[in-house]
């Protein structure tokens, strides 16, 4: 129905894309962004960084069968209980909490929306991947296009990025 209702409108075009959150959690430089090369977390979250990888695996080669991969099941014992878009959702929150990329239902941290270190809230120890890089809002915004999804499915849309 929702496909009918988009071919009959000119100013709707209709995506494959899971949810927001799936085009962050399959940025290809999504761990290198928010951790830094050395940042404890990567070893703390290594048990989610896997269930990252296997869920995109999954979603990316049409297996939907994601309920019943080890790394998915570890990572969550209650994956029964929840659909992609939440397990997806979770991940990313997982991934991201206590940095400044963190992302939630309903929110998005200044690392994604500001320009490096632009944000007044940032401790000397606040570092990430792209600590030495400093990527402007328009280059961070482009690599992630350029990364994810929305390329393609924009150019399937007929839309272009300027």
């Amino acid at each position: 129905m929702i496909e009918g209702i988009c071919r009959r409108k000119n100013n709707v075009a209709l995506m494959n894309i899971v949810c927001f959150e799936y085009i962050l959690l399959e940025f290809r430089k999504l761990i290198d962004w928010i951790y830094a090369p050395e940042d404890e977390f990567r070893i703390k979250r290594a048990g989610v960084i896997a269930a990252r990888e296997k869920i995109l695996d999954s979603i990316q080669s049409g297996d939907m069968d994601y309920k019943a991969i080890k790394e998915i099941i570890e990572y969550d014992k209650n994956i029964d209980e929840h659909n992609v878009e939440q397990i997806v959702a979770k991940i990313l929150f997982d991934l991201t909490r206590n940095t400044g990329f963190e992302v939630s239902k309903g929110s998005i941290g200044d690392c994604w929306i500001k320009s490096c270190c632009d944000w007044k809230e940032r401790a000397k120890d606040d570092i990430c991947g792209l600590n030495y890089s400093k990527l402007s809002i328009y280059d961070k915004m482009k690599i992630i296009y350029e990364e994810t999804c929305l390329k393609e499915q924009f150019s399937i849309a007929g839309l272009e990025v300027a």
